[in-house]
């Protein structure tokens, strides 16, 4: 179990600011942004992840963070991360805590993809839109740890086959972008110089 207490969300956000984020500042593609959601549930830190409808123009079908594209209305990346999760799934910007950034990604779809990592209150009544969203997903965080969830795979896309990297939650398997920011996510909160942060524990 990856306890959700008060010292641990304080380490993240510590590790998340004092590193240097790897931005990507030339736009040859369009930007987006999605939300890392971070609860606690039944004293668990979880991940809520939402399954793409078959309604949607990208990635149809697929396991992601609530996100999208950049709107010039927006004015920032992290308003379109707030106001993308609230038309996804009903989460209101006022309920979000911002507690960092991870890399700049791209996708498949030749995006470029900021990720915001953000504590949310739990239970929440989310509103889900059903033309994006088929399903909420809640993961453990302590489940995505295990190594035994996450290795090389070969995946189906476009009637084409590829390896790459997965976290298999249960029945659903993560891939491509959101795979990687959230590869980057656990390996950040379970690196080696992050440990006593993370474990509670105080040195000196």
């Amino acid at each position: 179990m990856r306890s959700c207490e008060k010292y641990f969300i304080d380490a993240i956000k510590q590790i998340l600011s004092a590193r240097e984020r790897m931005g990507i500042e030339q736009d040859p593609f369009p930007r987006a942004a999605v939300l890392v959601p971070l609860f606690k549930k039944d004293g668990d830190c979880h991940l809520l992840f939402t399954k793409r409808s078959d309604q949607v123009k990208h990635h149809k079908g697929e396991i992601s963070f609530p996100g999208g594209a950049f709107d010039s209305e927006d004015g920032d990346l992290k308003t379109t991360a707030l106001r993308e999760a609230f038309e996804e799934i009903g989460l209101e910007k006022k309920d979000v805590h911002i507690l960092g950034m991870l890399d700049d990604i791209v996708t498949t779809s030749e995006f470029i993809v900021t990720p915001f990592v953000g504590l949310i209150p739990y239970p929440y009544p989310f509103r889900v839109s059903s033309i994006e969203i088929a399903e909420l997903i809640e993961a453990p965080l302590s489940s995505l740890e295990d190594p035994l969830c996450s290795g090389d795979r070969e995946i189906m896309k476009d009637g084409l086959k590829r390896i790459s990297f997965t976290y298999q939650y249960g029945t659903y398997l993560i891939w491509g972008a959101t795979a990687r920011i959230l590869k980057q996510f656990l390996e950040l909160v379970s690196s080696p110089g992050s440990s006593s942060f993370l474990s509670g524990k105080r040195t000196g």
